[in-house]
């Protein structure tokens, strides 16, 4: 079985002018950063063209990334200023609103009850073993494939800071020091954002499955 390169490695190879570990990359990140850009700009199109603009900075860039971040950590960091640019610009030329702002809820929410286990998520938002009802017996089981399409909802229906920091501490590893680094929040700030996005879920996945 061939190993799984490291980000590290691809960058070196990158930097060597290597196409091949550029079409690695892409294909390890590409999705991760398409689903998180789609919770800062209008629509999947500004979504893929904010995706697009952060792979052509980081071919023009990578030679003054110093690493003292991770590539994971840069790459969403580049993003952010992608999606933010690109969302303006729709917004300004008529083109949408900002996922979140219609149908969601106040990003004011209270926050009761104890925090959904952040290792429950894969990288794909679904659960990596089958959720156990709370409260119930074992056997009372729901597979993570039945649960998978609630918990996209619930995703969705976090406001957009809440689900942006619960996407990359949750699906995909980041720590919350590197969150802090990637949106521009403080720790503390980060903490109470995924606290509060998890407790959601967890309330919004509970109704789902006593209603199950």
């Amino acid at each position: 079985m061939r190993r799984v390169e490291t980000d590290a490695e691809l960058l070196g190879r990158l930097r060597d002018g290597d196409e091949d570990a550029f079409v690695i990359l892409v294909g390890r990140y590409q999705q991760p950063m398409l689903r998180f850009a789609r919770t800062m700009v209008p629509s999947h199109a500004v979504a893929e063209e904010a995706v697009q603009d952060t792979w052509m900075g980081v071919v023009r860039g990578i030679e003054q990334f110093e690493g003292r971040s991770s590539l994971r950590t840069w790459l969403f960091r580049i993003l952010v200023n992608r999606a933010q640019s690109a969302g303006s610009s729709e917004r300004r030329s008529g083109g949408g609103i900002a996922p979140g702002s219609v149908g969601s809820r106040p990003a004011d929410q209270t926050d009761e009850g104890p925090a959904v286990e952040p290792s429950f998520f894969d990288r794909r938002g679904s659960w990596i073993e089958p959720v156990v009802r709370w409260g119930e017996e074992h056997e009372d089981r729901l597979d993570a494939a039945t649960m998978a399409p609630f918990l996209k909802v619930a995703l969705d229906n976090l406001p957009p800071r809440q689900r942006q920091v619960v996407l990359l501490r949750d699906l995909e590893g980041l720590s919350g020091s590197e969150v802090c680094d990637v949106l521009g929040v403080s720790a503390g700030n980060q903490r109470l954002l995924l606290h509060r996005g998890r407790n959601q879920l967890r309330r919004d996945l509970e109704t789902v499955v006593r209603r199950g």
